[in-house]
């Protein structure tokens, strides 16, 4: 510890305005790598890899670990090549929203465009349970779905409920695949999710739940994004985010669900590439969701 402080103090004695300059343009330099990767599936990996450096440099404080520090300086090299590579289609996404430069200062959506996103959804999800029209709406939030967007049908339509209705209605050309909505507006519709492999519905009591499900869960282990499922079997519906799915939702607590999500957010915490926010869920009786 006393290393430490006069490491530190070591450090303010050679303090001049000259490394003020340098190190606000370190800052700036990181500030706009850190805007580039926000929106993109790296900003997870991202946060694991800042983890695994601060856990790194702690143990190789520690004294009589030469072993490990042996271990950390020989693998630190193939780290390094290893970033890009792994990193390379968020590099080229986040390339090409630098030349849309517009994109990385986008406001956020009001809070009353919300409150009617979230209605829209609500009221249309009822009437497409009550009918058994199978739906899968996949609402995005900070993480862009832009290359999911790519193996649909582009719409850039108005949400309204007319409009899903008619997109899920039975045997249309869009009912196959997902809808994604950017705030009040249909992106695409017919996309193509990822499914998930967790095997999270095999542990389920009933084997009601299909592709839709598999893929709602699937989007939500890759991304942020909320997805609201109706089964085209039973008319059930159903929320997953991070991973887990909430099932057997009327329109009240649907809406209560999706408004947690969509308005917990509050000044002062921590940034949303550093944070993802947990799947929460209110202590209300009801069905529990499957984990």
């Amino acid at each position: 510890m006393n290393d430490i402080i006069n490491e530190l103090a070591f450090f303010f004695q050679r303090l001049n305005w000259l490394s003020v300059v340098d190190l606000l343009l370190v800052t700036v330099i990181a500030f706009f790598l850190l805007k580039l990767l926000q929106g993109t599936q790296a900003a997870v990996l991202l946060r694991g890899l800042i983890l695994l450096i601060i856990i790194s440099t702690l143990l190789t404080i520690l004294r009589g670990l030469p072993a490990f520090s042996w271990l950390l300086q020989t693998s630190l090299p193939a780290l390094l090549i290893a970033i890009p590579v792994i990193f390379a289609p968020e590099i080229r996404r986040a390339l090409e929203r630098l030349g849309r430069a517009s994109s990385l200062f986008s406001r956020r959506s009001e809070p009353d465009q919300i409150e009617n996103m979230i209605d829209i959804i609500s009221q249309s999800t009822k009437r497409l349970s009550d009918r058994r029209y199978g739906a899968l709406i996949v609402i995005e939030r900070e993480v862009q779905l832009d290359e999911y967007v790519e193996t649909g049908i582009h719409l850039d339509a108005i949400l309204s409920p007319a409009l899903i209705l008619q997109i899920f209605f039975i045997n249309t050309p869009l009912h196959d695949g997902a809808v994604i909505l950017r705030g009040e507006r249909i992106i695409a519709s017919s996309c193509v999710m990822p499914l998930s492999a967790s095997g999270t519905l095999s542990r389920t009591p009933d084997h009601q739940m299909g592709l839709r499900h598999r893929a709602a869960l699937g989007i939500s282990e890759v991304s942020d994004s909320v997805t609201v499922v109706v089964s085209e079997e039973t008319g059930d519906i159903s929320v997953a985010h991070n991973g887990r799915l909430i099932r057997l939702l009327d329109q009240n607590r649907l809406h209560s669900i999706l408004a947690s999500f969509f308005h917990r957010r509050k000044a002062g915490r921590l940034p949303s590439w550093l944070v993802r926010p947990p799947f929460r869920r209110k202590k209300t009786e009801g069905p529990t969701p499957v984990e």
